[in-house]
């Protein structure tokens, strides 16, 4: 009998549809997209096809280049983790940030000392290739602000 034990699915890749296609095709390019409502004008992330500030349709949302600046809000230091293939990468920075724009967005810290990390420092969107062509934003410390 073989020990070898085959690989578990994914759970870090987007499931991409018609919808989101314009988001992780931007983000293989390096570029952070955001939907914003042309009714309350109220940017947003995740991607949704409606506005969830004022439940403006489809028709009154659209996609808009982020800056990629954010602030630290919180963030957890993850020792553990048993799903694929997040239990390779330990530990990691697990963080929640605030857009520029004004969204709020879950991703990770890369690149700083946890010892570094700091509630309201500055970051700046870069992005990881989960897999072949996928790329994830994920965050690190931002350089000196103009």
């Amino acid at each position: 009998m073989s020990t070898d034990a085959a690989p578990g699915p994914r759970h870090d890749l987007p499931e991409a549809d018609d919808f989101t296609r314009p988001y992780w095709d931007a983000a293989a390019r390096g570029r952070l997209l955001l939907r914003r409502c042309a009714d309350c004008g109220r940017a947003h992330h995740y991607p949704r096809e409606f506005c969830p500030s004022c439940w403006a349709g489809e028709d009154r949302v659209s996609w808009e280049a982020a800056s990629g600046r954010a602030t630290l809000y919180t963030w957890s230091v993850i020792h553990r983790n048993d799903l694929p293939p997040f239990g390779g990468r330990v530990p990691y920075a697990a963080a929640v940030v605030d857009l520029a724009e004004g969204p709020r967005m879950m991703t990770e810290v890369v690149d700083c000392p946890y010892a570094d990390l700091r509630i309201g420092m500055d970051l700046d969107v870069t992005f990881r290739e989960a897999a072949e062509g996928v790329h994830v934003p994920v965050f690190r410390k931002a350089g000196p602000r103009p």
